[in-house]
């Protein structure tokens, strides 16, 4: 192998491992949705508005969700129904269930990113989660009527709690680490097959792409 070709391979490796994704989010819901990201903030969105996120390579326990029924100020300080992160327009703690949750990781173990729609937090807003770029093609979605069906007892304003908001057990949080589905998490994986049920819902929740690729992620798609 050529000394040239060599350099050319180091330099292909090193943007694979450098280039930035990029996370374009959409609001096709027919009222104004607060997109809030950690990293990255929070931004207004009327219908059919997009905003555009740059996340650095190695970036992980990130997340991408919707905010509902939000007034702030003119210095960016208010509340949200669903979703508040601490009465501030731009996020940099994680929001209050329920929220639906676009999680990543970027470029881990293997070079790969992984993603997912997590309704451990419970569910405000329907979601698309999914690839751009790269030749990855799984999109992921959570579109069922959720907060319309809602069992009684984890309705909320505005959405529908997960379990362990509610009762705040180990049989519905897994805080030993040992711990199975219920009928309350089946009720959320009934409707949405490839989202996050419950905290060890792992095998059948976790998608992957190679590092370096962009996604796109749609509130009522």
């Amino acid at each position: 192998m050529s000394v040239i070709i060599k350099h050319l391979l180091l330099i292909n490796l090193f943007f694979a491992f450098t280039h930035a994704a990029t996370f374009n989010i959409r609001n096709n819901c027919p009222y104004t949705v607060w997109a809030a990201a950690v990293p990255g903030g929070g931004r207004q969105l009327n219908r059919d508005e997009s905003w555009t996120l740059s996340v650095n390579p190695g970036t992980k326990m990130a997340r991408i969700w919707p905010r509902t029924n939000c007034k702030f100020d003119q210095s960016g300080r208010g509340r949200c129904q669903t979703g508040d992160c601490g009465g501030v327009l731009q996020c940099k703690a994680w929001g209050q269930p329920p929220n639906t949750l676009a999680e990543y990781a970027l470029n881990q173990f293997g070079n790969k990113d992984f993603f997912d729609i997590s309704l451990v937090d419970g569910f405000n807003v329907p979601m698309e989660f999914s690839p751009t770029s790269n030749g990855c093609t799984r999109a992921i979605k959570c579109t069922a009527d959720i907060n319309g069906q809602c069992p009684n007892e984890l309705k909320t304003p505005g959405g529908c709690h997960n379990p362990c908001t509610v009762f705040k057990t180990n049989q519905y949080c897994c805080n030993s680490g040992s711990c199975g589905p219920t009928n309350l998490s089946k009720f959320f994986k009934d409707r949405c097959r490839d989202a996050y049920s419950y905290p060890k819902d792992d095998t059948t929740s976790t998608f992957t792409c190679p590092g370096g690729t962009n996604y796109r992620v749609v509130f009522c798609p």
